[in-house]
């Protein structure tokens, strides 16, 4: 089955049956759904390779997180790869483990087998991203450099409403446990319980970086008791579950003597005994965003022939409340 047999099929040219798969945004609807189904009455499809030779496109995509283990990212890679397959497109997964070395070459070699790449919470400097965004369509999560498009979580928004949970509980003293350093997350995060805390009467102590392990929790515990806070807001839920292990291991329980927040309500927070109260983070809509983001600027690049424009989207955070957070004790002080 050819394209030619499509075409005449659906009573169409041929090049309108090449733009209802390669450039869709250039067929009217219901041609290219017309298009569309008599392709599959058929079963044709199209010769991807002999496209990319005559296109110069490669309708993979590249997504690079700082490290796949945690629970993060998951759900974002499988929104991610779901939405790009509808729209005819293959994902790339790349893990940078939180190396930022790693990172940028990981960058440069999938620049020269996809078309675009979604950067996740990039640890490389905001300069040498912009650097290296001008070699192809780039979107950026949880990340922000000017010229770039960027799909935004509101960690600002969430950690503002952790601090006055807490506040409300009647916790004067908090911690911030931070994440790795260079990360956008931990910079919104630190800013925002500043002012929220200000906002609150309450004080902040701030610790970190610290890496955004379980492990990391567990090694920022003695930190944490050294403040004398009676509630804590963690970097994400990895960190917490470790500081929960760390305090009791220390028999200091949560919530009872210290109330503990994480972020992300990841599968392991809600796990956890106790459950964890956490900020949600939108991982499953940032990943199809992103990607949908970047299939507009490869197809509007290939379009128009200019540069693609840049856009950005804030996706809305909540606070979930489970069993780690209660009001401070009467020893506390």
């Amino acid at each position: 089955m050819t394209i030619r047999d499509v075409a005449q099929a659906a009573g169409v040219h041929v090049s309108t049956v090449s733009r209802a798969f390669s450039a869709s945004h250039l067929v009217k609807r219901e041609t290219r759904d017309r298009v569309l189904a008599v392709a599959a009455e058929l079963g044709y499809r199209p010769n991807e390779t002999a496209r990319a030779l005559t296109t110069g496109r490669t309708r993979n995509l590249g997504l690079i997180v700082s490290d796949i283990a945690n629970p993060f990212y998951p759900p974002l890679i499988k929104a991610a790869q779901a939405y790009a397959r509808v729209r005819g497109y293959q994902v790339f997964v790349a893990d940078t483990d939180e190396d930022a070395h790693a990172e940028e070459e990981l960058i440069r070699t999938l620049a020269r087998q996809v078309d675009g790449v979604v950067l996740v919470s990039p640890r490389l400097a905001n300069d040498v991203i912009a650097r290296l965004g001008g070699d192809l369509p780039f979107v950026l999560v949880n990340r922000q450099v000017a010229g770039l498009s960027a799909v935004l979580m509101d960690v600002a928004h969430g950690t503002a409403l952790a601090v006055e949970h807490l506040a409300g509980l009647g916790h004067g003293h908090l911690a911030l446990v931070g994440g790795p350093r260079g990360s956008w997350t931990s910079a919104e995060m630190r800013r925002a319980a500043g002012r929220a805390a200000a906002d609150q009467g309450a004080r902040l102590d701030v610790i970190g970086p610290n890496a955004p392990t379980e492990q990391g929790g567990i090694k920022v515990t003695a930190a944490v008791l050294r403040t004398g806070a009676t509630g804590v807001i963690a970097y994400n839920d990895l960190i917490a579950i470790g500081l929960v292990e760390g305090l009791e291991e220390r028999k200091v329980r949560v919530p009872r003597d210290i109330s503990v927040i994480g972020v992300d309500d990841t599968v392991a927070g809600r796990l956890n005994r106790p459950r964890l109260t956490t900020v949600a983070m939108p991982t499953a809509p940032a990943g199809r965003t992103a990607v949908d983001l970047l299939i507009q600027m490869i197809e509007a690049v290939e379009a128009v022939g200019a540069g693609p424009a840049t856009a950005q989207t804030t996706l809305a955070t909540s606070l979930v409340v489970r069993d780690s957070t209660t009001a401070p004790g009467p020893q506390a002080g």
